[in-house]
């Protein structure tokens, strides 16, 4: 039937747009999964918001570029992930770009887990930076385990294994857009 020649037709076309997606450097999971992949970027950024919120509750959040360089020269094994906050604002800044690769390189030599994440104003908002206090440097925040009670939540769960499954694709600095509310 006119079905088994549609079928036909769309089998015929496979090795074409396989063609297609290996001169754009595609496979076919990631040209039939975009949307998917959206809607896990779209998990894993909640699951990042839960944690912040969960580790700045249990004291385990390092934030500031300075502090969490500091941290992790002494306590290297304590952090479970590096957040790099960066909006297009900041591209231009040369200090905090080389901050970031330096952190960045720390993180990849100590198995620490790192996103680089764009939104720093909805981190504001999440980690209910007063607008009358002085603001923090949100563009390096750190989670750290706490030694009595580990960080044990669905969520550090959820964006550990995006990092590692990123890390899988050769994309070791994953990045992810937080919108605000």
């Amino acid at each position: 039937g006119p079905g088994d020649l549609l079928t036909l037709r769309v089998f015929l076309l496979i090795p074409d747009l396989v063609d297609y997606l290996t001169d754009y450097n595609m496979t076919l999971e990631e040209f039939i999964g975009s949307n998917s992949t959206e809607k896990r970027m779209e998990t894993v950024t909640q699951a990042l918001e839960e944690l912040l919120v969960a580790a700045q509750n249990q004291d385990s959040l390092t934030v500031g570029v300075y502090e969490s360089a500091k941290l992790m020269n002494v306590d290297p094994d304590s952090v479970v992930l590096c957040v790099l906050a960066a909006d297009e604002e900041d591209q231009d800044d040369v200090a905090l770009q080389i901050h970031f690769t330096l952190l960045q390189a720390f993180c990849c030599d100590n198995d620490i887990d790192i996103l680089r994440v764009s939104g720093v104003g909805r981190l504001a908002q999440l980690l209910d930076q007063d607008p009358e206090d002085e603001p923090r440097d949100l563009h390096c925040i750190l989670v750290t385990n706490p030694p009595v009670q580990p960080l044990q939540s669905a969520a550090l769960n959820d964006v550990s294994s995006f990092c590692e499954e990123s890390r899988c694709r050769n994309q070791w600095v994953p990045c992810l857009e937080m919108q605000n509310r």
